[in-house]
């Protein structure tokens, strides 16, 4: 008897009624788009996807994206920074090197940089130390932070709190606490970026219930690619590298958590993304 193939599943794509979508945090520097970094950004675009901010987490990387700037200013912003799991290694060189790059017009956002004390690969002190630097620096150039907070909300909170009169604003990105640090940081004027984890019906859960209490005019989307791949997707992609066209389906979970049409999400959250980081009209 012959072997009967499956036939594969058709891919399903989220129509987006005016495409214009912003990704506010993509890690496209990472090795594992080296090899097919024109078709990735390609499929974001034929997705909807009309700005990419690639995410600084050292200065490598933070280097790395605002070269990316430099090919297509459209398309392309990035942020300088160093992400908390790294603040050890960092010098009051390095800290100056990114002083002299957030200074640069396609760096738009300080970071990404925080506090993480889940995995504490930086002792806490240096974190915080890092992480204040940041917030200096930011006062300095008076741009927007990208933030990064992780079982750390309370040092956190207290540190961006005692520099908030000095700052433009910020993102709270891969937001995935409580309702009551959300609260903390929306009376902050803080934005709130949402990413696949939303799409997590294990760990997001308590994220999905607490969606709703976010004003539509401080909510972000981003993919945070190549990870946080949404698993809501199907069929499920072969590979479990994220990337900036699943964008669509951090959206379309998100307004189905929220109850609001897609569409209007889709154009709330990309207006809320080039007011705060000052991004080029479409």
């Amino acid at each position: 008897m012959a072997a009967v193939t499956a036939k594969s599943e058709p891919e399903v794509r989220l129509e987006i009624a005016a495409p214009g979508l912003v990704d506010i945090g993509a890690n496209l520097t990472h090795s594992s788009f080296e090899h097919d970094f024109v078709a990735v950004i390609a499929e974001a675009q034929a997705a909807g996807v009309q700005h990419i901010l690639l995410t600084g987490t050292d200065l490598k990387t933070s280097q790395a994206s605002f070269n990316f700037t430099q090919r297509d200013q459209q398309l392309f912003s990035s942020t300088a920074g160093f992400h908390p799991h790294v603040a050890q290694q960092v010098t009051a060189g390095h800290l100056a090197a990114i002083e002299k790059l957030v200074a640069k017009d396609r760096v738009v956002a300080v970071g990404e940089t925080g506090l993480d004390f889940n995995r504490n690969f930086s002792e806490p002190d240096s974190q915080l130390a890092v992480f204040e630097a940041h917030l200096q620096i930011a006062s300095k150039v008076s741009k927007p932070l990208f933030l990064h907070q992780r079982e750390a909300h309370k040092p956190f909170f207290e540190r961006l709190s005692s520099y908030r009169k000095e700052l433009v604003g910020g993102v709270v990105h891969c937001f995935t606490d409580s309702r009551s640090a959300l609260r903390d940081y929306l009376d902050l004027d803080m934005h709130i970026g949402i990413t696949g984890w939303v799409c997590d019906e294990r760990r997001g859960k308590d994220l999905q219930d607490i969606v709703s209490y976010i004003p539509q005019e401080k909510l972000l989307i981003e993919t945070d690619a190549p990870y946080l791949l949404p698993r809501t997707l199907r069929p499920k992609p072969k590979s479990r590298r994220n990337e900036p066209k699943y964008l669509t389906e951090v959206l379309r979970i998100l307004a189905e958590c929220r109850g609001e049409d897609v569409n209007k999400l889709a154009a709330a959250t990309a207006i809320n993304a080039r007011r705060l980081f000052a991004l080029p009209s479409p």
